[in-house]
């Protein structure tokens, strides 16, 4: 494998469409341990996509000479001061995806965050006999899993970005 930056990217956005396509499997499969690898392959897809975004973030430092081009976390080169130190439209266009919470990019680093987090217990309801019997319960800390599709939307937009991005930073 060439020692190239692009080639990071690559095999990241690569393996993480291959655990997509095995957590496709898996959905459809009648295994008996369907669930965790589900669970599994998630994991797996997120973390090569933060890879990938990683990889993006080294080809963009490595191009402009930045600093901290070798960095080992994304969010230390997708900061507003990074882009204040040396502006460039590429990282100007990733910090403003990642200040949005809305945008792909913001929840792709979110949900890689709470990979790290550790499990909580989720609330239960109190069964005081002497409670009403109509009792309001908060649902709003029950986030689903995310869906493969969602992940697969990301995948194919880092995937364009990059391939954007790689047109404007190669040289003529």
């Amino acid at each position: 494998m060439a020692h190239e930056l692009y080639t990071r990217t690559n095999q990241k956005i690569y393996f993480a469409g291959l655990a997509l396509d095995t957590w496709r499997k898996a959905e459809s499969g009648q295994a008996m341990n369907g669930q965790a690898l589900v669970q599994a392959e998630r994991e797996s897809a997120l973390f090569h996509l933060y890879g990938a975004l990683l990889g993006l973030c080294h080809e963009i430092a490595g191009y402009y000479h930045l600093p901290d081009a070798r960095a080992s976390r994304a969010e230390t080169l997708l900061t507003s001061a990074t882009l204040a130190a040396a502006p460039s439209p590429e990282l100007g266009e990733l910090v403003e995806l990642v200040q949005q919470s809305e945008t792909w990019l913001a929840q792709l680093l979110s949900a890689y965050g709470q990979l790290f987090l550790p499990p909580r217990a989720p609330k239960k309801v109190k069964t005081d006999v002497r409670l009403p019997l109509i009792v309001g319960v908060e649902l709003d800390d029950e986030v689903p899993p995310l869906g493969r599709e969602e992940l697969e939307s990301w995948r194919q937009n880092l995937k364009q970005l990059t391939l954007r991005f790689r047109e404007g930073l190669s040289e003529v």
